[in-house]
């Protein structure tokens, strides 16, 4: 169960480890240590879990493939500045 879920993806490996560095980074500064990680350094495909959080980071193809958001699209989508008030 996750109140939140979050879809980004990278251009390349290189790319999609950086998203995924910078997000555990950015997450645990703000107070939320990953709980689990699913997926290496080397994957296409990561999934960091924060709890109420979850982020999964694909490289190009697999996020075109696995299509989460179509999955998901029972789920209200909510924008960066929705957030903000």
């Amino acid at each position: 169960m996750a109140d939140y879920f979050l879809i980004a993806h990278g251009n390349n490996t290189p790319q999609v480890q950086a998203l995924m560095d910078n997000v555990e980074e950015k997450m645990h500064e703000a107070g939320f240590p990953v709980k689990r990680i699913e997926g290496n350094r080397n994957s296409s495909w990561v999934l960091l879990d924060f709890g109420d959080v979850v982020v999964h980071v694909f490289d190009r193809e697999d996020r075109l493939f696995y299509d989460l958001e179509r999955i998901w699209s029972d789920g209200r989508q909510i924008f960066p500045e929705d957030l903000e008030n």
